[in-house]
């Protein structure tokens, strides 16, 4: 069976069809860093592909994500004949869940090992010591945070850390800063994506707050960095 030509538009999709059936990406955007080796079509952003460049490919599928991607250019695709895959993940279970379907739809002849690695390491988490309640921002300028119903807030809270807007009307609800500090938290999470926080960057507006500068591809990607996630993020976490 011949291999299917695929356009991913999610960086952790297109790591995780990269890893599972090699040859099969035709184009990937331009903030697909993993695998390094990557060498394909760059077809623009997740919020702005190029849609005439992506149809020109003729691509068998795309892999796209409902909360990365745009409906308009889902649906432009689709009425240029594409097939369009369209993911939804909020927690951990679910990804697991989508990533065997895309990688399936893209034509891996098995369930890749990082799959099953990536099941075993999340079911096998030991008991977190305690809890701790924490703010998670994804940007600054303005401050956002993560609110309800998110992947990161599910992986922060399987190991133990509860996110202080988990229930918030909004995912990711603009917060001032003098509210995030009133909400004295026990701990402040800084990831280094989509808002590359920093030591110098993000831990100055939360004196006296521990602050946990963690790797953005082990809170928010889902694909093969699940399988060292919890290890990775555990270790930061402490």
């Amino acid at each position: 069976m011949a291999v299917p030509r695929v356009v991913s538009l999610v960086p952790s999709l297109t790591e995780a069809v990269a890893a599972s059936v090699p040859g099969a990406l035709a184009g990937a955007t331009d903030w697909c860093s993993h695998p390094a080796e990557l060498d394909v079509v760059r077809i623009g952003g997740t919020k702005n592909p190029d849609v005439g460049h992506i149809v020109r490919l003729a691509p068998d599928l795309v892999v796209a994500n409902e909360e990365e991607n745009r409906e308009p250019d889902l649906a432009a695709l689709r009425a240029a004949g594409i097939e369009v895959l369209v993911t939804e993940v909020r927690d951990v279970p679910g990804a697991l869940r989508e990533l065997d379907r895309v990688v399936r739809a893209c034509g891996a002849p098995a369930r890749p090992r990082w799959l099953d690695e990536a099941e075993r390491a999340w079911s096998e988490l030991p008991e977190p010591p305690r809890r701790r309640t924490a703010v998670v921002p994804v940007w600054r300028r303005p401050w956002m945070v993560l609110g309800r119903d998110t992947f990161a807030g599910d992986v922060l809270a399987r190991l133990g850390v509860d996110n202080a807007y988990a229930h918030h009307a909004d995912r990711y609800p603009r917060i001032p800063l003098a509210e995030l500090r009133a909400t004295a938290p026990e701990l402040v999470v800084l990831p280094d994506e989509p808002y590359r926080f920093t030591a110098d960057d993000g831990p100055e507006a939360f004196p006296g707050t521990p602050c946990a500068l963690v790797d953005g591809r082990q809170l928010t990607w889902y694909g093969p960095s699940l399988a060292e996630a919890p290890r990775v993020l555990a270790s930061t976490l402490r």
